[in-house]
């Protein structure tokens, strides 16, 4: 009788430059790290919303509107991605900052990399200013020490910090843990909307729905099911997302026109 042949550990059939990280993963009990930007779907109250969270601790949140090299506005997520890849960027994230005016430009504040490019917009009860004049609007602000924050235009006015990176826009959604008073229950005005809340210092959190929801349903979005005390609303109709391997959500692409101002998060370079 002989004896059968003894099987090969798959292990031992593995590429020595492949089997010695996994061997090292091993012994050192690592642990798989959480991915820096978070996209995931999540269902509030029968609406599809898409959330991505995103770790300031180990991405850059940047804000981008005009190329410089020529001065010329990218206008649209598609335009930022294929200006990375000329200057070896892969755009993880994106999507559109806050409101704007009829000539493209930022309406209210506008931070980038630390220079002010528009100033805090303080104007009152503008109708031809939209939902920016929907009161309180509000500011998100990427500070010089990495942390993030939303606060109302008056509070960031106070505060008198210099930041980094921020975009005003408005109405505020939530407030001190509170709803915008302003929002109601049962108003029949849906719109595609998308928003942005500092759930930590280092925690940012957009969303964007997947179809038209009016602001009470979105506000609550934020406060009851992402756990947001103060979150920011950016625009509607034309908001979208773009996330690396899964392509965009929001707004169908037809309704989406030029942006002004576009958050992105770019992989950080290889060593």
């Amino acid at each position: 009788m002989h004896a059968s042949p003894s099987r090969r550990s798959p292990l031992r059939r593995l590429p020595w430059h492949l089997l010695a990280p996994l061997l090292l993963c091993v012994l050192s009990g690592c642990e798989p790290q959480a991915r820096a930007v978070d996209s995931g779907e999540r269902v509030f109250e029968g609406q599809n919303f898409r959330v991505v969270g995103i770790d300031l601790r180990r991405e850059t949140l940047s804000l981008h509107w005009k190329d410089p090299e020529n001065g010329e506005p990218y206008g649209t997520i598609n335009a930022l991605r294929q200006w990375g890849m000329s200057h070896g960027r892969r755009l993880l994230f994106a999507t559109n900052a806050g409101i704007y005016d009829r000539q493209y430009a930022p309406l209210g504040l506008y931070v980038e990399d630390g220079k002010t490019v528009v100033p805090l917009n303080l104007a009152h009860g503008n109708p031809a200013s939209g939902n920016f004049s929907l009161l309180p609007n509000g500011v998100f602000a990427v500070y010089p020490d990495g942390h993030a924050a939303v606060l109302t235009s008056a509070a960031f006015k106070a505060e008198g910090k210099p930041v980094q990176w921020a975009s005003q826009s408005g109405p505020m959604l939530v407030i001190g843990g509170k709803l915008n008073d302003q929002f109601i229950d049962d108003s029949n005005s849906l719109k595609w909307r998308s928003g942005v809340c500092a759930k930590t210092p280092h925690q940012v959190v957009f969303a964007v729905s997947e179809a038209p929801v009016n602001f009470h349903t979105f506000a609550r979005l934020f406060k009851d099911e992402l756990g947001c005390r103060d979150a920011l609303y950016l625009d509607g109709t034309i908001s979208q997302f773009y996330v690396d391997g899964e392509g965009y959500a929001g707004a169908p692409t037809f309704m989406v026109k030029p942006y002004a101002g576009i958050f992105a998060v770019f992989a950080q370079p290889t060593p």
